[in-house]
């Protein structure tokens, strides 16, 4: 196989139908639109419209609202920071921060901050510094000799 070979599946992709090209093409002069009305000229939209029925937009109630100011936490498990430390990608001795995390792959965009939850095992010892973390985690990170720096804004339930 060569790259200036490869091709789609006969029939992967649809050509677009070319409309108003004459009366043989069987989508000539209205172009598959009917005749006159709304829906045949251009521009129009009626999404939604359910011939004036009640659309189920309106007919459905509405509930709940969304939270403007709530905080959007980056969950790191602690099984995932112990792969980390055992692939080498972060060091015990120093003080685990957001950047290190970002470093070592864990972290992608902080958004606002890196929550630490209590999924996995974790058996090194570390200090580990972050805007939140589970009671669970803080147990278990304590249990392994470790500390946990809670610095989030009330982003976490039992800070150390």
């Amino acid at each position: 196989m060569k790259l200036n070979d490869l091709r789609d599946n006969p029939g992967a992709r649809k050509e677009r139908i070319r409309v108003g090209r004459g009366i043989g093409s069987t989508k000539g002069k209205t172009c598959g639109r009917g005749v006159k009305g709304q829906k045949a000229r251009t521009g129009v939209s009626i999404n939604g419209f359910e011939g004036g029925q009640m659309p189920i937009y309106r007919r459905l109630p509405k509930r709940g609202f969304s939270n403007p100011f709530r905080r959007d936490y980056v969950v790191v498990n602690l099984g995932a920071l112990q792969a980390a430390i055992d692939g080498g990608r972060l060091d015990t001795a120093a003080t685990i921060s957001t950047e290190a995390l970002k470093g070592a792959g864990l972290v992608g965009n902080a958004r606002d901050g890196v929550r630490l939850l209590a999924k996995g095992e974790l058996k090194a010892k570390v200090t580990i510094e972050v805007a939140g973390a589970s009671k669970a985690a803080i147990e278990a990170v304590e249990k392994a000799g470790g500390q946990v720096i809670v610095s989030g804004a009330g982003g976490a339930e039992g800070a150390a």
